[in-house]
């Protein structure tokens, strides 16, 4: 046959075949419809028929290839008919099973262990990064070269931290696929090496000698804050607990009768990484001056279940972004963070109050590693560490009232 053939064949009263050979014929309906088939038979002896497509969408190039393709599986054993329909069955087991169907059965099957902020923010950054690139893609189909495409184009945002962490996801995800059946390979593993390290270094912190400067600041800028953010500010400063467990604090944790505050081990960071065996919590020892801030912020925020609410959400805690905007109008971005309070507040406090090491690191949080020694230095520096606290706040008000002092020479001598 020909395609001129195929072309100018016209309909009948009856339907009849145009033979191109190889048992392979074209069939010719009143209708109009043209529809390739083969006729062949079966390992038992019985006679099938294959049909190949709808003429002009098949056209006969093609349409003799798929004979061909049918006829080498008969010649190796196979039927052709069951190959097709075992193909169907796993092109429709590859449409159901995509990146992004997998990845939010995953995250379905994790969200239970994790925080709900936690569940939230990974799959607000698989449906912002990831599932316009690859969701629709079949999992078994996302080889190395696209995945690293998805992370490299995170990563030209500047966002080298971020693309590390959607690796981490994907790579959550192709396990899931593997351990699920639905994937053999994960081409996270064969990325390392090709993707940017994130510069690691510390927390940006100014220093004892720049504290005087950072209170007058921080005093001149207060009238134009928020009040939840001047309270934070000022207990981040006073107590330098971790930024998340001083925004996610639930006012179950604050006892004003008794006068304590402990943080529950689980919120600690050691708790969070799920390393923290001994869920040892930890005594804030807030100073005079912090009791009279949650007093104040109590009035506000005392029938939410955080010291710091979500303003959109109040069931949800804030984030440390207030911080850091303030932070910014002040004039220190990259000079101070949220952090950056802790290495300042060990500063003053080995350096100018002369407060040992040891009592310190306790103050921080930072665990010692000896089950012994830990138990220990709780007992031994829980009243010294109470008489720190309070000598640490007096030292900020007397460094602060000096500031406010020299401004105010400085202004009646001009």
């Amino acid at each position: 046959m020909t395609d001129i053939q195929v072309r100018h064949a016209k309909p009948q009263p009856k339907r009849y075949k145009l033979a191109d050979g190889a048992g392979m014929y074209l069939e010719v309906n009143p209708t109009g419809s043209k529809i390739w088939r083969m006729n062949y038979q079966q390992a038992n002896g019985k006679q099938n028929c294959l049909s190949f497509g709808a003429y002009p969408a098949v056209s006969l190039a093609l349409a003799r290839e798929r004979r061909a393709k049918a006829k080498h599986l008969l010649a190796i054993g196979k039927d052709p008919a069951q190959a097709r329909r075992l193909e169907k069955l796993q092109s429709a087991m590859d449409a159901s099973h995509t990146f992004e169907n997998v990845a939010r059965d995953w995250h379905a099957n994790k969200a239970d262990s994790w925080k709900d902020n936690t569940a939230k923010n990974v799959l607000h950054r698989l449906e912002k990064d990831v599932f316009p690139l690859i969701g629709k893609f079949p999992i078994s189909e996302v080889k190395a070269p696209l995945m690293l495409d998805v992370l490299r184009r995170i990563e030209k945002r500047g966002a080298v931290e971020m693309a590390r962490r959607c690796g981490q996801f994907c790579g959550q995800v192709f396990r899931y696929a593997i351990a699920t059946g639905q994937a053999e390979f994960d081409p996270i593993p064969s990325l390392r090496g090709a993707l940017k390290v994130r510069a690691r270094g510390h927390h940006a912190a100014i220093t004892p000698d720049e504290l005087p400067e950072f209170l007058r600041l921080l005093t001149k800028h207060e009238y134009s804050m928020m009040m939840q953010t001047r309270i934070m500010i000022r207990l981040m400063l006073l107590v330098f607990v971790r930024t998340s467990e001083l925004t996610e604090t639930p006012w179950s944790e604050i006892d004003f009768d008794k006068q304590v505050w402990i943080i529950k081990w689980h919120r600690m960071k050691m708790g969070k990484r799920k390393i923290n065996p001994r869920r040892v919590d930890h005594h804030v020892h807030l100073p005079r001056q912090g009791w009279e801030l949650l007093r104040e912020l109590h009035s506000h925020t005392g029938g939410n279940e955080y010291l710091f609410p979500n303003r959109n959400d109040h069931s949800r805690p804030t984030s440390n972004w207030a911080i850091l905007a303030a932070l910014k109008r002040m004039g220190y971005t990259g000079r101070m963070t949220g952090h950056g309070f802790r290495s300042l507040a060990m500063g003053v406090l080995k350096e100018r109050l002369g407060y040992r090491h040891e009592v310190v690191d306790r103050q921080l949080a930072h665990l010692s590693g000896d089950i012994y020694g830990e138990a220990y230095d709780r007992a031994m520096f829980l009243d010294e560490r109470k008489k720190m606290m309070q000598d640490y706040a007096d030292y900020l008000d007397q460094i602060a009232q000096k500031a406010a002092d020299a401004e105010r020479t400085t202004k009646i001598h001009t």
